[in-house]
């Protein structure tokens, strides 16, 4: 079963979830809207956020395409959305600000008065937005082997757990890294989601019009 496994391509796929969810970037909104809070608090949050990632992405692992299909859309159509979602939010990551597909401003203002912000706008759509969901539900596609979305949902609750142990430091990582060292590997991700940007486009335009791939 093992040897089935294109352990290649799921590690791309979780380097490039990791990307999108970037947890780094959202350091900066997480201290300002914790700021206020108790250390109890600050706690329950956090552990309460990669909670709530771990659930969407799971549920898009294993019922994206079933809702794909019962609207009707196909995969192709789906691939160049998607890549057209991810790379705006890459463009935004290589300005190293927020992207208006994840959270808007105003959204961010409004949360701020909420007392839960765990699943809103932290959960999502800052970390697992609409790019991340539409991300999986992409590469969940291209496996042939149900075990391989057994190992995904696995580095799902790893990311999960890389989420939660960010947040819960993230006071000194802040110190630590200071604002350019965040924006640097923020720009990094950003472009590795590019380059998959770019790539799902592709393979979209190439599944939707098979002509095009061939030379005339």
């Amino acid at each position: 079963m093992l040897d089935l496994i294109n352990w290649t391509e799921l590690f791309k796929d979780f380097v490039g979830i990791f990307a999108i969810l970037n947890p780094l970037g959202a350091i900066p909104v997480y201290l300002s809207m914790t700021a206020n809070k108790s250390e109890s608090e600050v706690k329950r949050i956090a552990i309460k956020t990669a909670m709530a990632v771990a659930v969407i992405l799971v549920i898009s692992i294993w019922a994206g395409s079933t809702v794909l299909q019962f609207f009707g859309i196909t995969m192709p159509a789906f691939r160049i959305a998607s890549g057209l979602l991810v790379l705006l939010v890459a463009i935004s990551m290589f300005h190293a600000k927020s992207s208006g597909a994840s959270h808007t401003h105003q959204e961010t203002l409004e949360a701020a008065q909420k007392d839960d912000i765990a699943i809103v706008p932290l959960a999502i759509p800052l970390l697992a937005g609409p790019g991340a969901i539409s991300l999986v539900i992409v590469n969940v596609n291209q496996m042939d082997q149900w075990f391989e979305k057994l190992l995904l949902t696995l580095g799902v609750f790893v990311l999960a757990a890389i989420i939660w142990l960010t947040l819960r430091i993230a006071n000194s990582l802040g110190q630590l890294m200071g604002t350019a060292g965040i924006n640097t590997a923020t720009r990094i991700m950003g472009l590795l989601l590019a380059a998959m940007a770019v790539q799902f486009m592709m393979l979209g335009i190439a599944e939707a019009f098979p002509g095009l791939s061939y030379k005339t």
